[in-house]
């Protein structure tokens, strides 16, 4: 079992759009790596953001 100390996930930012979809930046607090997850009455959706390079986006350390 996970240890309590810190949580792995990071919820950064969040926005709704105009079509009541949910948009979170999700931060992955060992890697620093970060995804976009969408949730909508229709399900959710998951993706790694990239850079221009396609290397994971990852967070500037002091957000964390």
């Amino acid at each position: 079992m996970r240890d309590k100390k810190e949580k792995r996930f990071t919820s950064n930012k969040a926005e709704v759009t105009g079509l009541g979809t949910i948009v979170n930046i999700v931060t992955d607090t060992t890697t620093g790596v970060q995804y976009l997850v969408a949730t909508s009455t229709g399900g959710v959706g998951l993706t790694v953001l990239v850079d221009q390079n396609g290397k994971p986006l990852l967070a500037d350390q002091s957000e964390n």
